[in-house]
């Protein structure tokens, strides 16, 4: 296949996150399987206007905050240049509305919407737009086949009014063979807690925050250590200036994949407050690493955390329910051993390999259908 494909960050860029991760987890393996692949997507101050990434033909412009704009002239540009049999557009932060640039088939990848969520991460004017530009999807792009990251995304869709038909769950996967439990199954001496993502507004890591204070108000002598990086940083350090908690969290800033695993390793569980994510894949990376998780028991998490299983879920934006589910485990090492064996059980069901083979089937499908049409 000739793919082109779009996605406002490649997996080089300093803010790719777990989308980047998903995306380039499957289309990397259909490269590697010899399928053609020319990728649009936004640059960085330094960033080269080409690249070449896990097989991908990368192509950059514009930043973070014009790709909007530039995108989709870079995309008439690409499909003069060469022929391609079919266009992915993921849409994880505006869509660019591709099926208005051209009629080759279009195979749309849904990590998460944003909704009315938007409103807890960005200004009203901004939000106002990413909020706007989400409705006319169902009706935009109503020739699109979909492809949504969990059950949870599907059934957003379906509410928007996609038709359920042209919607397929294709499940993330966990590499399970890097990512492992700790030989010794050796834990910090104190309770330690993490999260792993980006600090944006919306993420939650404020309700983790208070979560710990009122643990430890309570008596548990249990830690938060936050790896990642984004622009809530500063107001979350005030915040733990502000509550005293002084280094029971710890701000680790940017971590490598081998620092992460470490983290993952060790920690007694991670947290993951969010609101609302397409799957939540810090969550099973966890469990891959015989981790529990305690995530808000919001869409997208409640699907990559199996409650009394592989973690806890608890309701969200509530720091006191988050603080008990904190020191329930906190006291608990036997507990926090069974739900790590569950979730490593879970993540060794899940594999990146089906997800691209599943992924390269719906873009076969997708083009043939095409092909019956125009012979028509």
């Amino acid at each position: 296949m000739r793919i082109l494909a779009v996605n406002w960050l490649d997996l080089e860029n300093p803010q790719a996150g777990g989308a980047e991760i998903h995306f380039f987890e499957i289309f990397g393996r259909l490269a590697a399987a010899g399928h053609q692949i020319t990728l649009i997507a936004s640059g960085w101050p330094g960033a080269t206007p080409r690249a070449t990434v896990r097989g991908l033909e990368v192509r950059r412009v514009g930043g973070r905050h014009t790709f909007a704009l530039r995108g989709r002239g870079a995309v008439r540009r690409a499909l003069r240049e060469r022929p391609y049999d079919v266009v992915v557009e993921d849409i994880n932060k505006l869509p660019l509305f591709l099926s208005t640039v051209t009629r080759l088939p279009l195979y749309v990848i849904i990590p998460h919407l944003f909704g009315t969520t938007a409103f807890r991460e960005a200004a009203w004017p901004l939000a106002t737009v990413v909020w706007l530009a989400e409705r006319p999807i169902p009706q935009l792009y109503r020739r699109a086949a979909f492809h949504a990251i969990s059950d949870s995304t599907r059934d957003d869709l379906v509410a928007r009014g996609v038709p359920q038909e042209r919607i397929h769950v294709i499940y993330p996967g966990v590499d399970t063979a890097r990512l492992t439990p700790d030989p010794a199954g050796v834990r910090t001496a104190e309770p330690t807690f993490l999260y792993v993502g980006r600090l944006k507004r919306y993420k939650g890591v404020e309700t983790a925050i208070r979560a710990v204070a009122l643990a430890r108000a309570q008596g548990a002598n249990l830690v938060l250590e936050i790896a990642g990086q984004g622009d809530d940083r500063p107001r979350l350090e005030r915040l733990v200036t502000e509550l005293g908690l002084g280094s029971a969290v710890r701000f680790l800033g940017f971590v490598p994949e081998e620092d992460k695993r470490a983290l993952l390793r060790r920690s007694w569980a991670t947290v993951f407050p969010s609101p609302k994510e397409g799957w939540g894949i810090t969550n099973v990376e966890a469990a891959a690493c015989g981790t529990p998780a305690v995530a808000s028991d919001s869409p997208g998490l409640r699907e990559s955390v199996r409650h009394e299983d592989s973690g806890l879920l608890v309701p969200g934006d509530n720091p006191a329910a988050l603080a008990s589910a904190l020191q329930r485990l906190a006291g608990d090492p036997a507990l926090v051993a069974r739900l790590g064996r569950g979730g490593r059980k879970f993540a060794e069901s899940l594999s990146w390999d089906t997800a691209a083979a599943h992924t390269a089937d719906q873009l076969h499908t997708l083009i043939r259908a095409a092909e019956r049409g125009g012979k028509e």
